[in-house]
């Protein structure tokens, strides 16, 4: 009971916490959450140092509602970001994007900015692995598609339209996800590091 001036009694409601249902779809992460969790899993065992890069933001307008609080306002991207993660692998640079899609027979281009493939180009050309990792969250499925495919596809319909599932699946790696570490694009990179096949 809280009293208030002139003596009324008025009862507090009590806050009950519901607790939250959440639902994911692979074993309890979505896409980004599942590399991350990877990245952490080779980072532990010593296999490999990759980590999400930070987008770059330019902070305008910040309020402070409270001498401890700060809140950001408003705020620009500071420049467009190239790809999602990088790091280094046996010695080579790795650097690749993580896209997710519902779509079930295609991948849209539009997910794609020029200055990614751009990067992507100018990572390849200095000898560093470049691919993306292309998840089809209705399917269940997840492929890496290296650079060098996805460069010239990319290119040829100007970043419109589709990739089509038959093309990933032909020039694609699929990435079993019933294992740990959930997504294992490392044992797919060695593979192809240690095969007839090049980024």
């Amino acid at each position: 009971m809280v009293k208030y001036p002139g003596g009324v009694a008025i009862a507090r409601k009590q806050q009950i916490k519901q607790p939250k249902t959440v639902r994911f779809g692979k074993r309890g992460m979505n896409f980004e959450a599942e590399i991350n969790a990877t990245n952490d899993y080779y980072l532990m065992r010593g296999l490999a140092v990759i980590h999400k890069k930070p987008t770059p933001i330019q902070i305008v307008k910040v309020d402070y509602p409270q001498r401890s609080r700060a809140k950001i306002t408003e705020a620009y991207f500071r420049q467009a970001s190239t790809t999602d993660y990088s790091g280094v692998y046996q010695g080579y640079y790795l650097d690749f994007e993580a896209k997710e899609t519902q779509n079930k027979s295609s991948f849209p281009l539009k997910n794609f900015h020029k200055h990614q493939i751009m990067h992507m180009e100018n990572v390849l050309k200095q000898k560093g692995v470049a691919f993306v990792l292309l998840h089809f969250s209705t399917l269940s499925r997840t492929f890496l598609l290296k650079a060098s495919d996805l460069i010239p596809f990319f290119k040829e319909k100007d970043g419109q339209k589709s990739i089509p599932l038959a093309f990933i699946e032909v020039k694609g790696y699929e990435l079993p996800t019933n294992q740990l570490p959930s997504i294992p694009y490392l044992d797919c990179i060695q593979k192809i590091l240690g095969g007839d096949s090049h980024f």
